[in-house]
């Protein structure tokens, strides 16, 4: 059961506490359970929580559960569960944690700790709903012991998948936090072919811990990628702060229509727009004496609302 509150998630009766606090918030239509690891208490079945709380029908519902724990090498630190239990790393995850951190100033110094590693992150216009999240997304893996990918060679570009009944699927894969494997279309796929297709690859061989597949399609028009969102262990999503990395991420690796920064050599700039909206991604390498690499991810993360819900059991 579920007690919406705009409150301090106590009642009536003497400020009696009743059930244990979470926060609803979404990221371009990626919507989470936020909660706190120091109210819900550290020896808390997370895989068991994220199931019961992220289920539409009989919990909070959402996309993924993230837990704001201690930490210490950073601020805080995020662990993200998806629904059907399992921790991995989310770029929209992050920014609603972002935002959730610093309205109670658990952030004084900008940095958070999550699965992939400790990641510097900013705010601009703090002060309006608007602000825009600005959160350093790690280096990008490519080689397939990395993804981690079933196949030889020095990465996962324009591969031949082969799925029965279908033509052999060039593919790219890139782990930005999760593994994540990108179709380049003309036109992004109807209902039919993306539920059969975007499941039949994210469980392929291939992929021995299966991987989220996204549809990309570049408008020249409009100067974006258009995408299309299969997540692992979620199904399809409005947005993916990490799909949205591998995307421009690809596309630059593979020259494909990225708007190249002239002020900053090997810097590419890319929007992505998924259903829930459009993020911003700017990724920079280089081979000089010493190689570099950075991806950013900027965008919104809102809250929708808090409440009350009762301890399992």
């Amino acid at each position: 059961m579920v007690l919406v509150s705009r409150g301090d998630h106590r009642t009536a009766l003497g400020g009696v506490m009743i059930g244990l606090p979470f926060t609803k918030m979404q990221a371009v239509g990626n919507d989470f359970v936020v909660i706190e690891e120091a109210v819900w208490g550290a020896t808390t079945d997370w895989t068991q929580t994220a199931i019961r709380l992220c289920d539409r029908h009989k919990g909070v519902g959402g996309d993924g559960l993230l837990v704001v724990c201690p930490s210490t090498v950073a601020d805080v630190r995020m662990r993200m569960f998806n629904p059907d239990g399992t921790e991995d790393m989310c770029g929209n995850g992050l920014r609603c944690v972002v935002r959730f951190a610093s309205e109670r100033g658990y952030l004084p110094n900008g940095v958070v700790e999550t699965l992939s590693g400790v990641r510097a992150v900013w705010i601009t216009d703090a002060n309006s709903e608007a602000q825009e999240i600005h959160t350093e997304m790690g280096v990008p893996l490519f080689r397939p012991a990395e993804l981690p990918a079933c196949v030889n060679g020095e990465n996962v570009f324009n591969y031949d998948l082969t799925i029965d009944g279908y033509k052999p699927i060039p593919v790219s894969t890139v782990n930005t936090g999760s593994t994540h494997t990108v179709i380049w279309v003309k036109e992004l796929p109807g209902d039919e072919l993306f539920f059969d297709l975007s499941p039949k690859i994210e469980h392929h061989p291939l992929f021995p811990e299966r991987t989220s597949v996204l549809w990309a399609q570049y408008s020249v028009a409009r100067h974006l990628w258009d995408i299309r969102i299969g997540e692992r262990g979620v199904g399809e999503t409005l947005g993916c702060g990490t799909g949205a990395c591998a995307v421009a991420v690809l596309a630059a690796r593979q020259q494909k229509n990225n708007v190249v920064s002239a002020s900053v050599p090997n810097s590419y700039h890319a929007k992505i727009k998924s259903k829930g909206g459009t993020l911003k991604v700017a990724y920079t390498y280089g081979h000089t004496a010493v190689p570099y690499e950075s991806m950013i991810l900027a965008g919104t993360a809102h809250t929708v609302y808090s409440g009350i819900v009762q301890p399992a059991g």
